[in-house]
């Protein structure tokens, strides 16, 4: 095998136990290249059944691809096969070497078991050693939330097989959703998940594939009770779990990659710990709460091998809140989420109960570096109690105050030399400032007074145009009422209209033109025309003891100005009470015209 792409790739290959998942891998690391794609299926073939070459050499049939689930012999009938006390009733799962099987004992107790056996025709060393890994890393445990190992032996044909509690559930997730349970609930079956997870590490077992088809969620006196199943890829801490040796190959990954921790997607499990499946177990609560993982699942199908890893090592995911609130929207579109359960409401509520420390706890047991997760699944599951009792969680991120004084006390010399200079440079940018401020001000108050003294200067500017103007207005609206008086005593009354009606145009406020002209009026017999042109005169402060108002309050009282005769009745009884002794009689008689109240018919 010179070409080490073709090997990278096969020993990737070995460790994809699922087929789907294998056949997935294998179209995206070869691509178009079919020699290099039958040379690896070659190739895997050998590594699982050596004698198999025999019957399909490398290469012999170019017609479809090749692999190693092959040769497995399918022609083995579990289903009614005795294996020690135990009969096979029912395949209920199934892996990349082993077959799941519910069994019913007989003797010495009559019940029901789950019976795990490696698939007939897969026997090879490495397959061997990390089953026996997996019987013996479940038979350490002793955890209610952990499936129980009651037995272990080996078939007649040589196959080993262990048989453990038999878990009638559903995963976590697809439980919760389908049971609707509400923040509270799922945390809670979460702190069960911990405790679990906790007690495997105590006997220095590394779970590394936690994920929601390996929690299952299972009914207890109608309590919902969560089991921990599948050690098959669990690693030892210190310790050996079986007597043969199970190599992880360098370049591989053990995992799932939505749950997989950035240090299990280096490739190498010479760097993963406990932490590794603290990590794990951020996800699964990530997914628990959103109802989607932190890095979408089509995005990583999609993307090739360094590409995943790349995202997994490298890219932040969003707080669990602001995932949700982006698929809260998707899922009123689709009047809820099909294949998870929750509707609109029911997100939204979740939503609102993230923000905040759910947020933080989660993102802590996310962090890639993992000297900043929780030190152990009991401490996240610690924060979790914290979190539903109301108290501080440890999660939360530290104030930006306490940031400080951590630094401070670092850094005391240093803080106190800069803080010295910084108050002197505080102090003199001080004294500058006030003396460019009170400059400034001068500058700003001779500014004031130079655009006081150009409005003052502009204003009366603009007065004198006005008073100008006015004084022009006035003296031509004079003159046409002297024009106008001149062709009225002559008898021209069309010629003194118009020159009353044009010096009324150009000096609307001026009461002489309007006077002239209601005098006009009234000789030709205009009665509402002069009434209307006195009023406003009057209104204008025209001056009523002269001769051409002596009759005007009568007017006003025939037409229906009662308000402009009360008016200049008013007037007129002050200048007669100014010389009650020798009265004005004209004023007088003005007034004889009867009761105002009164209405009286113009004749």
């Amino acid at each position: 095998m010179t070409n080490p792409t073709e090997r990278a790739i096969f020993l990737q290959a070995i460790e994809e136990e699922n087929l789907d998942d294998r056949l997935a891998y294998l179209d995206s690391a070869c691509g178009d290249d079919a020699n290099l794609r039958q040379s690896v299926e070659g190739l895997l073939a050998a590594h699982e059944q050596p004698a198999a070459l025999l019957d399909h050499p490398i290469g012999a049939d170019r017609s479809r691809p090749f692999l190693a689930r092959e040769l497995v012999d399918e022609s083995v009938d579990h289903i009614g096969m005795q294996i020690g006390p135990y009969k096979l009733r029912e395949q209920i799962g199934e892996g990349g070497f082993g077959l799941v099987f519910v069994a019913e004992q007989e003797q010495p107790v009559r019940r029901r078991v789950a019976l795990k056996i490696v698939k007939p025709g897969v026997g090879s060393k490495e397959v061997i050693a990390r089953f026996e890994a997996e019987r013996q890393a479940v038979a350490l445990m002793n955890h209610p939330n952990i499936t129980q190992v009651f037995e272990a032996g080996v078939t007649t044909d040589h196959r080993p097989y262990f048989v453990m509690e038999l878990v009638r559930g559903l995963p976590i997730t697809e439980f919760c959703d389908e049971k609707q349970l509400d923040v509270r609930d799922r945390l809670n079956l979460m702190i069960d998940v911990c405790s679990a997870v906790h007690h495997a590490h105590q006997k220095g077992v590394i779970h590394r594939d936690i994920k929601p088809s390996n929690v299952m969620v299972t009914l207890h006196d109608g309590k919902a009770v969560a089991k921990v199943i599948d050690f098959g890829v669990a690693k030892a801490l210190g310790q050996k779990l079986t007597d043969k040796t199970v190599y992880t190959r360098f370049f591989s990954m053990i995992g799932t990659p939505l749950y997989m921790s950035p240090e299990q997607a280096k490739m190498s499990s010479l760097d993963v710990d406990t932490r590794s499946d603290i990590y794990s177990l951020g996800v699964l609560l990530y997914e628990l709460l959103v109802g989607a993982t932190p890095f979408d699942r089509g995005r990583l199908d999609s993307a090739g091998l360094d590409e995943m890893r790349r995202i997994i090592r490298e890219e932040e995911p969003p707080r669990p809140s602001t995932r949700l609130s982006t698929l809260t929207a998707e899922r009123i579109r689709s009047l809820g989420i099909q294949s998870g359960g929750m509707g609109p409401s029911q997100s939204r509520s979740f939503s609102s109960d993230l923000r905040g420390d759910l947020d933080w706890i989660v993102m802590k047991a996310l962090e890639k570096d993992r000297t900043r997760r929780y030190d152990s699944a009991a401490s996240l599951a610690q924060d979790i109690r914290h979190y539903l009792q109301g108290e501080p969680v440890t999660a939360r991120p530290p104030s930006k105050f306490y940031q400080f004084q951590k630094f401070a006390r670092r850094n005391r010399v240093v803080i106190g030399i800069v803080t010295l200079v910084g108050c002197t440079m505080v102090l003199g940018t001080a004294a500058s400032l006030w003396q460019m401020s009170q400059a400034i001000q001068e500058r700003n108050a001779k500014d004031e007074a130079l655009r006081g003294a150009m409005v003052a200067k502009a204003e009366a500017i603009t007065a004198k145009q006005e008073v100008e103007l006015f004084a022009t207005y006035l003296t031509q609206a004079n003159e046409l009422v002297a024009s106008g008086h001149a062709h009225l005593n002559a008898g021209q009354w069309s010629e003194a209209a118009r020159d009353y009606d044009a010096a009324v145009e150009i000096q609307p406020s001026y009461y002489l033109p309007r006077v002239q002209r209601a005098q006009l009026y009234a000789r030709l017999h205009l009665w509402p025309e002069a009434a209307k042109d006195y009023a406003i005169a009057l209104a204008n402060g025209a001056r009523t003891t002269q001769p051409q108002w002596w009759g005007v309050p009568a007017l006003f009282r025939f037409t229906g100005h009662l308000g402009e005769y009360q008016r200049l009745a008013e007037q007129y009884q002050v200048q007669l009470m100014k010389e009650p002794e020798e009265p004005d009689w004209l004023l007088l008689r003005g007034l004889m015209v009867g009761d105002p109240a009164e209405p009286i018919a113009l004749v």
